[in-house]
C-alpha cells in the first residue's frame, strides 16, 4: 500500500492467549493478502502469554500487521474481540478469522471472485474443516458440518467460522459484531444482513482450518457456564427486540426454539415429580435421551447433547437478563508497536 490509499482486503484475527496458533494464522492471513493490496489485524481481548509478541514480530519482519490490545479486559467476549477487529480494518473486504484458525491461501481470490460476480450478496464463505475432532464438542461439530454447515454450498443464514462481507454490507448495517455477545455473533451479524435483503453464502472452496479446543467436552461445557459464553442465544434475543432484525431471529434461530422447549420440558419434570406421577416423570427422562441417541448414533453422543441443550436454556436466560452496552460504541484500544 502507499499513502492514504485503502486496502483491497483486510483479514481481522481476533486472539486471547494464542501462542500456539497465532503464527501459523498469521503466516496463513499474510500469504492470504499478497498480491492483493491487503492487511492483517489482530485485535486481541489481553492475552497474557506470547500472543502479541508472535504477532509484534510479524510487523517488525516487514509484514502487513497492525496489532492492537483492549484496554478494558473485563469487557472481553466473542463480539468485542470481533468488533475490534473491524473497528480497524481499512479494506474494501473485510475477512475475520480466530486465533486458532488457518485461512487457505487461495479463498479470498475466490471469495473477492464470486461477491464480484453477485452484487447482491454480502458476504461469501467456504468449506471448514474441524482439526481437533478428540473432544465431543467439536467431534458433533464435525459431523453437524457435514449434514448442514460449511460442507453445503450455497445460500445460507449464517457464516460459521468466518467469510468474506463486503464493508459497504457491514458499515450499513452499523457494526461488524455486536460487542454485547459471548457467541452467536456470526448468526446475529447475518440476520442484520438479511433483514436489509442482504444475501450469503457459502462455495465449495477450501477456506479455513480450525483446531479448536482439546479440553473434554463436559468440561468446556462447564467453562462456557464461567465464562458467560453459554448466555450469548439470550443476548442475541435481547438485542434483536424491538430491531428490525427479530423475524430472522424468531424464524432461523434454533436455540431460542430449542430454549423454549426445554424450558417447556423443565416445567412438564416439575408438575410431574410434584404430583407424584413417577412412570410419566421416567418418560419424560427417557424420551429426549432415547431420541437425542437415535438422532445422533450412539448414547454418549445423545446424553451430550441433551446436556448441551440444557446449558442452551440456561443460557438464553442469563443472556436476557444481561445489561447492554450500545453495539456502536466504539471500542477502547491500544495500537501495539515492534
Amino acid at each position: 500500500m502507499t499513502g492514504t490509499t485503502p486496502p483491497l482486503v483486510t483479514i481481522g484475527i481476533k486472539a486471547l492467549n494464542e501462542e500456539e496458533h497465532i503464527a501459523a494464522a498469521l503466516r496463513s492471513a499474510c500469504a492470504a493478502v499478497e498480491g492483493l493490496d491487503g492487511e492483517v489485524v489482530l485485535a486481541d481481548s489481553g492475552s497474557t502469554d506470547r500472543t502479541v509478541a508472535i504477532a509484534l514480530e510479524f510487523a517488525a519482519d516487514g509484514a502487513p500487521v497492525h496489532v492492537w490490545r483492549l484496554r478494558d479486559t473485563h469487557l472481553r467476549c466473542c463480539g468485542i474481540g470481533a468488533q475490534l477487529a473491524f473497528q480497524q480494518a481499512r479494506g474494501e473486504y473485510f475477512y475475520l478469522l480466530d486465533g486458532d484458525m488457518t485461512l487457505d491461501p487461495e479463498f479470498i481470490r475466490q471469495g473477492l471472485a464470486f461477491l464480484q460476480a453477485n452484487p447482491d450478496y454480502a458476504a461469501v464463505g467456504g468449506r471448514v474443516v474441524e482439526v481437533q475432532t478428540q473432544s465431543i464438542e467439536f467431534e458433533l461439530r464435525a459431523r453437524s458440518d457435514l449434514e448442514k454447515g460449511s460442507a453445503i454450498s450455497g445460500e445460507v443464514d449464517r457464516l460459521d467460522c468466518g467469510g468474506l462481507y463486503r464493508t459497504s454490507a457491514i458499515r450499513a448495517v452499523g457494526y461488524f459484531a455486536d460487542r454485547n455477545l459471548h457467541a452467536f455473533e456470526e448468526f446475529e451479524l447475518g440476520a442484520r444482513l438479511r433483514a436489509q435483503g442482504w444475501k450469503l453464502a457459502r462455495i465449495a472452496a477450501p477456506a479455513v482450518r480450525h483446531f479448536g479446543h482439546a479440553v473434554g467436552g463436559y468440561r468446556l461445557m462447564l467453562k462456557r457456564l464461567r465464562s458467560g459464553y453459554a448466555g450469548g442465544p439470550g443476548e442475541v434475543v435481547r438485542g434483536a427486540l424491538g430491531a428490525p432484525h427479530f423475524r430472522q431471529v424468531l424464524r432461523d434461530f434454533s436455540q431460542l426454539r430449542n430454549g423454549i422447549a426445554v424450558w417447556g420440558w423443565w416445567i412438564a419434570l416439575v408438575a410431574a415429580a410434584i404430583a407424584g406421577l413417577w412412570i410419566p416423570l421416567a418418560v419424560l427422562v427417557l424420551v429426549p435421551i432415547a431420541f437425542l441417541s437415535w438422532r445422533r448414533g450412539g448414547l454418549r453422543l445423545g446424553l451430550y447433547s441433551l446436556a448441551t441443550w440444557n446449558v442452551n436454556a440456561i443460557g438464553l436466560i442469563q443472556g436476557l437478563a444481561r445489561t447492554r452496552t450500545a453495539p456502536r460504541t466504539p471500542i477502547e484500544a491500544q495500537a501495539m508497536k515492534p
